[in-house]
């Protein structure tokens, strides 16, 4: 048991040191959290929780408030949501919607499954998307809490347009 267990997680760590992005949950076996996935996903490569990203990201990847797919939304920690969250962009719906594909976000039984295609609302009063709700697969809607948005994590890397 514990050499399938040690077996399962090499292929998760190898999955997340792909430069490519794999479709969803490739090479992830559920329960995940959201970092490896958003990794696996992105071929962003940067460690630590979820929020830390944003900082993490500068100087070795584009970071901006503008939603690009492929690009990672970080949001910040919360007194709820202590480690943050991040997601992957899949689609630009319009000015203030994007989705998102992205790994525990529910809770109960659904916590550390993945779910694609999910709707993140941009709510801030700026329009800046500094704030956001999103899609809550328990209701079947989105949630009614704001969630405050660091930025957009972009795979291209600073790096590489200098050279």
């Amino acid at each position: 048991m514990r050499a399938a267990l040690a077996i399962l997680l090499l292929l998760a760590l190898a999955a997340c040191g792909s430069t490519r992005a794999p479709g969803p949950g490739a090479g992830l076996t559920e329960p995940v959290s959201c970092v490896p996935y958003a990794r696996a996903r992105s071929g962003i490569q940067l460690q630590g929780d979820a929020w830390t990203w944003w900082d993490a990201a500068a100087g070795r990847y584009d970071r901006s408030r503008t939603p690009i797919p492929g690009s990672v939304l970080v949001i910040n920690r919360t007194s709820r949501m202590r480690d943050g969250h991040v997601a992957v962009v899949t689609r630009v719906v319009g000015r203030r919607e994007i989705l998102v594909d992205h790994a525990n976000w529910a809770s109960g039984a659904a916590r550390g499954r993945i779910a694609t295609g999910q709707r993140v609302v941009d709510v801030s009063p700026g329009n800046d998307w500094s704030v956001v709700r999103v899609w809550y697969p328990r209701i079947n809607d989105l949630g009614v809490t704001g969630y405050p948005v660091r930025g957009f994590v972009h795979p291209r890397t600073t790096l590489a347009r200098a050279g």
